[in-house]
Formats: C-alpha cells, structure tokens, sequence
C-alpha cells in the first residue's frame, strides 16, 4: 500500500451516528441475517447453501478465527440503537492494482435508504486517505441500483472495465482517485 496503513492493527471509526468496529462472536447472527437476504442474482457462493450453510456457528468461527486487522470489513453499528446493521470496509480482492483494496458494504433491508451505506463509506474513505492509500476499487452489479447511487455520491466512476456473467450479470468496475 501507498503509505500504508499495517496489518494487524483493529480500525475503529466514528461518524455522527455509527461506530464502525471489529467484528464480536455475538453478532455472527447479523452476518447470517446479511447472507438470507442476499438478492437471488448473488452467485450462489455468497448465498446460503443448500446445507445451510453458513450457519451461525459457522459464522461465530469465522469471527473468532480472523484477527482484527486494518483491512477487513467492519461491523456498522448505529450508536444510538447500539445494534449492528452491515457492514462496510476494505477488502483485498486482487481485482484492482497492486496496494489498491476494493471498498465493500452490505446493510440489512430494514436501514436501507437512511444514508449509512454512504456514512459509514465516507469514514472509510477517509481513513484510507490518511493511511496513504492513493485509489479505491468497488466491484457492483449493473443491477444493483442502490449500491451504485452510493458509489457516484461517495465518487466512484465506472472504468470500461466489466465482467459478464450470463446468470448472475455484469459487475462493473469503479474507482475513486484518493
């Protein structure tokens, strides 16, 4: 990364109404309620499994085996309700250039359309900034309208850059020049 930010280091960040945070064992319940209500056209890889699975226990190992760190997605918790909602973060997904993450967020449907999804991107944007990094990727569906609102607000612009996939559908790539 650019100026970078460490691995192995937790990231808490604090807007006007959310604490975005690592994730605790007790909220692993929120990550399978994000994961049944995943929309049809999601791969099935990111879907609950014939099996299951993920199931919450699944979840809970998950949590405990993966350290904080300064790249990961963090759990977005409203401070006034005290109850995690999504989350939002940095991922290492190898589709952008080197030391370049992908920003990711996903929200329960019940907050959807009250701005956290930009709230909480805005704080790790600027946190990315300020660790050095120079250029963001995020990766959306062409039909996940919502989600790209939140990108053209946060100043991500498409790039030419697509992946077709004849099931599930285009994922356009976007970028945002810190």
């Amino acid at each position: 990364m650019a100026g970078g930010a460490t691995s192995g280091r937790a990231v808490v960040l604090e807007t006007e109404r959310l604490l975005l945070r690592p994730w605790r064992v007790s909220e692993a319940g929120v990550q399978r309620e994000l994961w049944t209500e995943r929309d049809p056209r999601v791969p099935p890889h990111r879907r609950i499994d014939v099996d299951g699975r993920p199931t919450v226990a699944d979840l809970e190992e998950w949590i405990r085996s993966h350290e904080p760190s300064s790249v990961g997605l963090l759990a977005v918790e409203r401070k006034a309700a005290r109850d995690v909602v999504g989350y939002c973060g940095l991922v290492e997904s190898g589709r952008g250039a080197a030391d370049e993450p992908e920003l990711a967020f996903e929200l329960l449907r019940r907050v959807r359309r009250q701005g956290y999804a930009t709230e909480a991107s805005r704080a790790v944007l600027d946190w990315a900034r300020s660790s050095g990094y120079e250029r963001l990727w995020a990766t959306v569906w062409d039909w996940n309208t919502a989600s790209r609102r939140v990108l053209a607000e946060l100043g991500f612009t498409e790039t030419d850059r697509k992946e077709v996939d004849p099931v599930h559908g285009t994922t356009l790539f976007t970028t945002l020049r810190l």
